[in-house]
């Protein structure tokens, strides 16, 4: 196909003339992509994120669906990062909830390319969570329960949302869930959240660490307290 008549390839074209081989030959490390790892055989152009939101913003007036469909199946990690900040976009400017839905249906029915931290944490709060907040959230419990690292991680980001609306109840619960998880990143990601709890309600989130730091990964609890007073801190590590 012609790349002139071809939107996606344009947005592929420019992001290519921004990148760095430096940056390219570092982000694989950054990000795990050895064997085994978390994410294993993405591949990188070497771009940084201001970059990509520019270009995303530039493009964002006349991407339609079928562009994103391309753009988001890119091997290029900052391609599916880029296409998911395009994605963002449509769905806050979108002006009727069926319109919304339309968006949030894409950006769950094309999950599989959103396999990685940074990937999740730039799109789940700001479509899934914003869309779930006054309707049943059932469906975070099921990406919760799941066996998938990703999914898991985007229930319990998604709720981020919620936070901003000093509404708790679904973090805490997503939470416990994921409170034995053997991975890092949830270990990072559900400490976070705790955290942002806790900024906004300290009781609330001393209550929840009272009943299960003895319990919670190291990560996860280092994270959750990262803000407490220095003495309230080493009291729990200490413990």
């Amino acid at each position: 196909m012609n790349p002139e008549n071809n939107l996606p390839e344009k947005v592929i074209s420019e992001l290519k003339s921004v990148s760095d081989k430096e940056k390219a030959l570092f982000l694989p490390r950054f990000f795990k992509t050895g064997k085994g790892e978390y994410g294993e055989g993405d591949h990188f152009l070497g771009i940084q994120v201001p970059q990509q939101r520019i270009i995303a913003k530039k493009f964002l007036p006349a991407i339609e669906e079928k562009d994103l469909k391309t753009l988001i199946a890119s091997p290029f990690h900052e391609v599916r990062l880029t296409a998911l900040f395009m994605l963002v976009a449509k769905f806050e400017k979108s002006k009727s909830g069926e319109e919304k839905r339309l968006w949030v249906d894409f950006y769950l029915n094309n999950r599989s390319f959103v396999n990685n931290w940074d990937l999740v944490d730039s799109s789940a709060h700001q479509i899934l969570g914003s869309w779930l907040y006054d309707k049943d959230r059932t469906p975070l419990y099921e990406l919760a329960n799941s066996n998938n690292l990703w999914d898991q991680r985007m229930a319990i980001i998604s709720t981020y949302y919620f936070i901003r609306k000093n509404d708790f109840e679904d973090t805490l619960k997503i939470a416990e869930i994921l409170l034995f998880h053997p991975h890092d990143l949830i270990h990072k990601a559900v400490g976070w959240m705790l955290r942002e709890v806790g900024k906004r309600d300290f009781e609330t989130e001393y209550g929840f660490l009272e009943k299960h730091y003895k319990k919670m990964p190291r990560t996860m609890l280092r994270y959750a307290i990262e803000k407490f007073e220095p003495q309230v801190r080493e009291m729990f590590l200490a413990k």
